[in-house]
């Protein structure tokens, strides 16, 4: 069936099988209570000049990593020495989320959860300003499938960001002019 985990009771969580939404993901195995913690996010502990020089984002295609940045100076590689908590998919409404505490990582359940429920968290990675609309929803795509989806893993974007873009798009598709002919078809 799948690899398990343990939860804060002492029983198994989750198993690790194959996702709709990427690859693998992680599925709950029993009802999991809002606030319960359930796996740490475990892997090699780097600097994030060690994390850029194992992974070049310009040339992975598609973009598929196992870091999560603890703070300005480490990163978790879960591809190293990392456990399951790394098949745990990214949602824009997750049931779950990533909670850093004392520099280490968990991941707990924001709302209850029934088993065959998928486990996801919103990854929301950090934006540097420089990715274009087409990396957005290309190569930093979402798959999650919900109503909520907001197209990108990316982290939300700003309300100042948002309107810049919403003007940006009024430009290019402006509506015709109430002033304008509108011609009779005969």
């Amino acid at each position: 069936m799948g690899r398990t985990k343990v939860g804060d009771n002492g029983t198994q969580a989750f198993v690790v099988r194959k996702s709709r939404i990427a690859g693998k993901g992680a599925f709950a195995v029993r009802k999991i209570k809002k606030g319960e913690r359930l796996v740490e996010y475990a892997g090699e502990r780097i600097t994030h000049a060690v994390a850029d020089v194992r992974y070049d984002d310009e040339h992975i295609i598609p973009h598929h990593t196992f870091l999560f940045t603890v703070n300005r100076t480490t990163v978790i590689d879960a591809a190293v020495d990392g456990n399951d908590s790394r098949f745990i998919n990214h949602a824009c409404d997750p049931n779950c989320e990533s909670v850093i505490d004392h520099a280490r990582v968990y991941i707990e359940a924001i709302r209850r959860i029934q088993p065959g429920e998928e486990l996801t968290y919103d990854y929301a990675y950090v934006r540097d300003g420089t990715e274009t609309e087409e990396e957005e929803t290309g190569k930093y795509g979402c798959r999650c499938g919900s109503p909520l989806c907001r197209g990108t893993i990316l982290a939300p974007l700003s309300k100042r960001e948002l309107a810049r873009r919403a003007a940006a798009a009024r430009r290019r598709h402006h509506p015709p002019h109430a002033h304008a002919r509108a011609g009779v078809e005969r």
